[in-house]
Parts: structure tokens; sequence; C-alpha cells
């Protein structure tokens, strides 16, 4: 009976290591999928010219912030038809390596 339960609760622990949210991407990957992003998150005091907005940094952001907000986007829970079409495109993967990515630098964007 002991080696049943010592069985049972390895593979539980090896389910949970494996879950989604124990996964991070892949940062090189990130890099290449996150090329666009520099376009308004990378230049600094970067403002759209309409409607007017503060276009935030994500260089350094948390990880597990850029999937929430990524997703959010794609589901259309954040409002910004930019970055809706944006999150739209990408996959679960493309989320996990960009958000790798992204949380691996500095906040100047260089590690």
């Amino acid at each position: 009976m002991t080696l049943i339960l010592r069985t049972l609760a390895g593979l539980s622990l090896a389910a949970a290591l494996a879950s989604p949210a124990f996964a991070k991407g892949d940062i090189e990957a990130g890099k290449q999928k996150a090329y666009t992003c520099a376009g308004c998150h990378g230049i600094t005091g970067y403002k759209n010219a309409y409607p007017t907005y503060h276009v935030p940094r994500i260089a350094g952001q948390n990880y597990e912030y850029l999937k929430a907000a990524l997703h959010e986007y794609a589901k259309g829970e954040r409002s910004h038809p930019t970055m809706q079409a944006q999150a739209e495109s990408f996959s679960e993967q493309d989320i996990d390596d960009i958000a790798s990515f992204l949380s691996s630098l500095s906040e100047e964007g260089a590690k």
C-alpha cells in the first residue's frame, strides 16, 4: 500500500511541475517573436498620436504579469485595438516565449 501512495505522490508532483504555471518559454524564440513589440514599447517617452496615451515599457516586467496581460488582450478583457490584434495572433507557446524574453531584460531593455 505504501508503494502505491508513493507512486501516486510522485506522479502528482510530476504533473504539477509539468503544468503551465511552472513552464516558461524559450528566451531566444521570444526575442524573435517580440521584435514588433519594440516598435511601441521600446521607445523612451513614446506616445501615440491619437488617442494620446503613454505606452508602457515592458522590458523587465514580471513574467506572469506579461502572460496575464497578453491573455486579457486576446480575450478582449483589455481594450486596445493594436494590442488585441497582436495578442489574438499569438499561440500559448508564443506568449510563453515572449513573456520569458521580456521578463529576462533589464528595465533599460538589455540584460
